[in-house]
């Protein structure tokens, strides 16, 4: 006999192989996103491509867009992943995971291999209103290999993050944070540095 826990895994895996299934539809015929191999979506993940302009997904990466036991911190929205406007680029590097993440790219955002992304995370290159003269320029943003953003961590524009650092939960990213440490708060400031 197959207890509840074991036919509520039987039933999400299922679920997600059908949602990935549909990322992998969307991204491929309806956006010509450059998807890599075995990618896995749990939930309705939003795609958009401006014309002229790129987004590639490494292979082995993870989008969850629903809360269920595979995430059980509170995802709020779904993955959302876009390009706005022409000749902007958008690229995710290999085995990257992402739970309600929001990533808008203007002009260029670049994210690492193994990047865990915790829930509701935002990361954008933009101030987003273009035509409102008090906005700035769009500045790319670079998140190295091995990074770890906290729940509710945003990532502003013109910023980089140097590999193996670690985004406390709920920090404003606004400047650059150097490779190996642990920074948090709002604007995020370097706590401590990571040894090993």
């Amino acid at each position: 006999m197959i207890g509840i826990n074991k036919l509520r895994h039987i039933r999400m895996s299922t679920e997600c192989t059908l949602w990935s299934l549909i990322f992998y539809i969307k991204a491929k015929y309806l956006w010509n996103i450059k998807l890599g191999k075995a990618c896995r979506c749990c939930g309705n993940a939003i795609l958009k491509k401006a014309p002229d302009s790129s987004i590639k997904i490494g292979n082995h990466c993870r989008f969850t867009s629903i809360a269920n036991s595979f995430n059980l911190i509170g995802i709020n929205r779904p993955c959302i992943i876009a390009t706005h406007v022409s000749q902007s680029n958008l690229e995710i590097g290999d085995y990257s995971g992402f739970s309600g993440t929001v990533i808008g790219a203007f002009m260029s955002i670049k994210i690492g291999k193994n990047v865990k992304c915790g829930a509701n995370t935002l990361i954008t290159d933009s101030d987003w209103h273009l035509q409102d003269p008090r906005s700035g320029k769009c500045r790319p943003v670079k998140i190295g290999d091995n990074v770890w953003l906290g729940e509710g961590v945003k990532v502003l524009k013109g910023v980089t993050i140097g590999e193996n650092s670690v985004i406390g939960a709920g920090s404003i990213v606004t400047k650059d944070i150097p490779e190996n440490v642990i920074a948090a708060g709002n604007p995020a400031k370097v706590i401590s540095r990571i040894e090993n």
